[in-house]
């Protein structure tokens, strides 16, 4: 949860930082480490889902008949 608060508080960084007044070398600076911030976040955020994903049991709605029944419980039943 942690890393999804930063990279809202990083999204609306970006959004705001072209009005803020910075010197153009200041900017640029800044807008490429807060991409590269952005990047990093979302890869290892993606890389969490993947593993959670992968370690989920998964379940298969697959019915099939067994025909191997005892014939003496058939000839029973007769």
């Amino acid at each position: 949860m942690r890393k999804v608060y930063t990279l809202l508080i990083l999204g609306i960084w970006v959004a705001v930082l072209p009005y803020l007044g910075f010197p153009y070398s200041w900017k640029d600076v800044l807008t490429t480490l807060s991409g590269l911030g952005l990047i990093y976040i979302s890869y290892t955020l993606y890389k969490e889902s993947k593993v959670k994903e992968n370690n989920e049991e998964k379940t298969f709605d697959n019915f099939s008949e067994n025909n191997f029944f005892n014939r003496e419980e058939i000839k029973k039943e007769i």
